[in-house]
């Protein structure tokens, strides 16, 4: 995991610096059906390693959280400077690793550098990969969870203790789990928000990672509009996410309201955190560059 959030930091820099190419994912959703394939390609410029087409192909099947079955089935495709094919890779594997990642990098820019106490919603694999990633780029004392599924956040309680020998402690809402955090990562399927404006402790910084479909929605309007926003992709963010489109839909806030994209942060464009009591958002809806960068370091490796 921490090769990972350095790798991601340069995918999110060439991403906000010009130096890739990406259109917003295709998404193919049959008539009268759960299920749905997501298709995102890119191409990332450089002339190194780092360099190259790919594509992710992902299956959602949301049917699958009754079973033990993964919600996401896919594969990454990346190709050589011929044309040709050199590798096929896992993408559920890829993904839990570069979206935790991406959140470390953004959560070692906008929370608090003492920040040492972290609320996660959600028990299912992104928040095992995000409670690993965070640990990397911040000393935690105090982690908190809450999780729809009471088993499932046992299963992630007793995984973090032995696996990491970090001890979580469970939350009966939304509510008691982040009151005083001062990180917060949503990873949850909620449709409808599970945060407020209320619930944050000055000086907060939230992730939110769920919700990378229009349908999915973890924050209020409030949260956006009272705090300052950064994103992986402004384009990305604006045609894809329900917590950035509701409050400019309600007149709260409008697409110039968004600080940036971190990428932005990191080459020194705009600014990260300015005070120690402005509450920080980063919303992240996951980028075709971060599964390609991963997926060209994995198959030129040859491991």
């Amino acid at each position: 995991m921490w090769k990972a959030i350095p790798l991601m930091a340069e995918a999110m820099r060439r991403f906000s610096g010009g130096r890739v190419e990406q259109p917003l994912r295709t998404i193919t959703r049959p008539r009268g059906r759960s299920d749905l394939l997501g298709t995102m390609p890119c191409y990332i410029a450089g002339g190194d390693e780092l360099s190259g087409f790919g594509l992710k192909a992902t299956i959602l099947k949301p049917e699958n959280s009754r079973s033990s079955l993964p919600l996401h089935i896919g594969v990454i495709i990346v190709f050589d400077d011929r044309g040709f094919p050199i590798g096929i890779i896992d993408a559920g594997a890829v993904t839990a690793i570069r979206t935790a990642a991406v959140t470390a990098v953004a959560t070692s820019l906008l929370s608090r550098g003492d920040a040492t106490s972290l609320a996660i919603l959600g028990s299912g694999v992104q928040a095992r990969s995000h409670l690993e990633a965070l640990s990397y780029v911040r000393r935690l004392r105090s982690v908190r969870a809450w999780s729809p599924s009471e088993s499932n956040l046992r299963n992630f309680m007793d995984w973090a203790r032995f696996g990491l020998s970090i001890d979580v402690i469970p939350s009966e809402t939304p509510s008691e789990a982040l009151r005083g955090a001062e990180i917060i990562c949503a990873a949850t399927s909620s449709r409808e928000p599970l945060i407020d404006r209320g619930d944050l402790t000055d000086g907060a910084h939230l992730n939110l990672i769920g919700g990378s479909l229009p349908e999915y929605r973890e924050a209020t309007s409030a949260v956006v509009a009272e705090s300052r926003v950064y994103v992986d992709s402004l384009e990305s963010v604006l045609a894809e996410s329900e917590d950035i489109r509701v409050p400019i839909d309600e007149g709260l806030i409008d697409s110039s309201s968004i600080i940036g994209e971190v990428g932005n942060v990191l080459l020194g464009r705009i600014e990260g955190r300015r005070t120690a009591g402005e509450v920080t958002v980063f919303k992240s809806v996951g980028l075709a560059v971060e599964d390609v960068i991963s997926g060209l370091v994995v198959a030129r490796s040859k491991v």
